[in-house]
């Protein structure tokens, strides 16, 4: 139920937003007569996605699954990455501006250079490409909860004597979660976009962004923003499995009791202890000497 929940209040606020925004471009079309090759109706989008949803949804799967090994090597590397430099200050300070100018460099200069690397046929270029730009956001999440931890409980743990392993297993690790969470809820999506972007440049012409640059190239407008909204979904499909993610990953957390009593009661409750103080004193109420 908890994770119902989640998914509903996820899903609600953007569905209404994008009905108040598809209904809106509907309008504006149909009012100032838009012609069709500069930007369909969503009505006309919507027929043609239906007529074209089997070529869609294979689309959808071939970017879908770049985007998915892409997304969890990118995890794996960025992970396993951010430990390493947390461990080491000299493989930090030797890694990190690598890992920036190379998440600087664009897309259209990696891809290509990918897939003169391997075979054309390949879907490896852009997996390797969603790899990168992945592991680059799982890096600077996960190693800045690794290193930003509460004063207090390293204090804590260093007063016991705590080696470490017991530090990174007790305190490093549990703060870093919520980094890597959110990471991931960053990076799915992005994961998408950098799956279907790639395959513009050279490759199998069997994905989404194929789709949406053969169609355009023919003044098939409408058919070309059907494997736009087919991009849209498997990247929302994305996002909610991160979230959802989350919710089965993070423990729940327990509301605080508040007490019901009246700041009257409180007050005789205060009289009432002082009284029996003063008299295990030899005092009387008065506070005169017994």
């Amino acid at each position: 139920m908890r994770i119902v929940r989640a998914v509903w209040h996820v899903l609600v606020p953007p569905l209404i937003v994008g009905a108040l925004f598809v209904g809106t471009w509907e309008i504006i079309v149909r009012i100032f007569d838009i012609q069709p090759f500069l930007l369909p109706a969503p009505s006309s989008i919507w027929s043609t996605l239906g007529d074209n949803w089997t070529k869609v949804w294979d689309a959808m799967v071939v970017t879908g699954a770049n985007a998915f090994v892409g997304l969890l090597f990118g995890v794996i590397c960025g992970v396993a990455l951010s430990f390493v430099l947390m461990r080491f200050n000299v493989v930090n300070e030797l890694v990190t501006p690598l890992a920036v100018a190379l998440n600087a460099i664009s897309i259209i200069v990696l891809v290509p250079v990918f897939n003169n690397m391997f075979a054309s046929t390949t879907e490896v270029p852009r997996r390797l490409m969603v790899t990168l730009i992945v592991s680059f956001i799982v890096l600077l999440n996960v190693a800045k909860g690794l290193r930003q931890v509460s004063a207090i409980h390293m204090e804590l743990l260093q007063s016991y004597a705590a080696s470490k392993s017991e530090i990174l297993r007790k305190v490093r690790i549990p703060n870093a979660t919520s980094y890597l969470f959110t990471a991931l809820k960053i990076a799915a999506p992005v994961a998408v976009i950098t799956a279907f972007v790639s395959e513009y440049f050279g490759g199998s012409q069997n994905g989404l962004g194929y789709g949406i640059t053969s169609n355009a190239a023919v003044s098939r407008t409408a058919a070309s923003w059907g494997y736009v909204v087919g991009a849209c979904l498997l990247g929302l499909a994305f996002y909610l499995a991160a979230v959802v993610l989350e919710r089965i990953a993070s423990p729940t957390a327990r509301p605080t009791t508040r007490s019901t009593s009246s700041p009257r009661s409180t007050h005789q409750h205060i009289t009432s202890q002082q009284k029996i103080n003063q008299h295990s004193r030899g005092l009387d109420p008065g506070g005169a000497t017994a």
